[in-house]
């Protein structure tokens, strides 16, 4: 087990995947981003109702740190349009150690 995580978040557009991504990352929140146009979701929504939901989405993935978490989950709802953004993060166990402190090296960067 390690310590970064993945952080799957839904969007409306790629556009405000790539603004939510671009934020997170000048922040130093994350170490990098991957969109997924073109997403085909179907959820209840409204809340508590029997209606499907089935628009399209964008979802953004953003690699990350445990102890970043909970500042990114933070900036995501910050700036996000949805009521109830999905904000999910999956643990990774195993993961190559140059891409490792790379990450780490870029989470932990302070421009001079």
């Amino acid at each position: 087990m390690t310590d970064i995580l993945l952080v799957y978040i839904t969007c409306d557009s790629v556009e405000q995947a790539k603004t939510i991504g671009k934020h997170l990352m000048k922040n130093r929140l994350c170490a990098c981003v991957n969109i997924f146009p073109d997403m085909q979701p179907m959820f209840f929504w409204p809340p508590k109702t029997n209606q499907i939901d089935e628009s399209k989405e964008v979802v953004l993935i953003a690699k990350t740190t445990e102890g970043k978490y909970q500042e990114l989950e933070d900036e995501v709802h910050k700036i996000h349009t949805y009521d109830v953004p999905c904000v999910i993060a999956i643990p990774t166990q195993h993961i190559s150690k140059k891409y490792y402190n790379w990450l780490i090296g870029e989470l932990e960067f302070e421009e001079k």
